[in-house]
């Protein structure tokens, strides 16, 4: 008796930790219906888009953009950015964030439906300006090829065993 109810206490805890709760999902846009397009560079402009259906159509989306330093959205400027956008008839919404001359890292813009309390985000990586180069760091050494390297290292161990065995066969002469 005691070994069922341990089992099914057992497996109502596995059932209760194991199936993740179906709230957590809700209220979410899926990255699919998320796309940007334009520049992501210093200075450059990226428009996020919101596809049909990720807002109720007609209601108030909040837009917010934060980073690793300040961007536009309209006219405001700042390290972190709202500003309120109705959504159009089919739900879709769209936003353009402007990057700074300086900006490098990533940005995160969310999009926060007033009525539905659907959320998207989109995030933007900004590659540093000098990523990407033909430069790369300075070089430091020899730059020989590498072929040439061990076909010098295997001429000399063969001059080596050369001596060595002149001088076995010097010796034995000698002895003779």
């Amino acid at each position: 008796m005691i070994k069922k109810t341990f089992a099914v206490v057992a497996l109502a805890a596995l059932a209760l930790f194991a199936v993740p709760a179906a709230a957590n999902a809700a209220g979410y846009v899926a990255n699919d219906k998320v796309t940007t397009s334009g520049a992501a560079v210093a200075g450059g402009t990226v428009t996020v888009n919101f596809a049909a259906g990720s807002f109720t159509a007609g209601e108030n989306v909040m837009f917010s953009v934060s980073g690793s330093g300040t961007a536009t959205l309209s006219v405001f400027k700042a390290a972190t950015v709202s500003l309120v956008k109705a959504a159009s008839s089919t739900g879709a919404a769209s936003v353009a964030v402007k990057l700074p001359a300086d900006a490098t890292g990533s940005y995160t813009v969310t999009a926060t439906g007033a009525t539905s309390a659907n959320v998207g985000t989109a995030t933007i990586t900004v590659a540093a300006a000098d990523a990407g180069t033909a430069k790369g760091l300075a070089h430091t050494g020899y730059e020989a090829p590498m072929l040439l390297i061990w076909g010098a290292a295997g001429a000399l161990m063969l001059g080596i065993a050369l001596v060595v065995v002149m001088g076995i066969v010097r010796r034995q002469r000698a002895n003779a």
